[in-house]
């Protein structure tokens, strides 16, 4: 599933693939703002770990859960 996060102050947004679905994320995400905690962490497909200030999210996009499709279709 793909993921844009905006930050706020910043031009450029965070992109990226993970192998968590939509519920995990949107959970881990709001569990977090309610704590009041200070960072929300994520790992990548590649493996790669973001750690993200909660104070400066502007917004989260969750794409869709589909892999991409290629080559062409009949």
């Amino acid at each position: 599933m793909e993921i844009r996060i905006g930050i706020v102050n910043t031009g450029r947004e965070l992109n990226f693939e993970t192998a968590s679905s939509a519920d995990e994320v949107r959970s881990q995400v709001a569990s977090a703002l309610e704590q009041n905690a200070t960072h929300v962490s994520f790992v990548d497909v590649k493996g790669s770990s973001y750690l993200v200030p909660t104070a400066n999210l502007a917004y989260i996009e969750l794409g869709t859960e589909e892999s991409r499709r290629v080559g062409f279709v009949a």
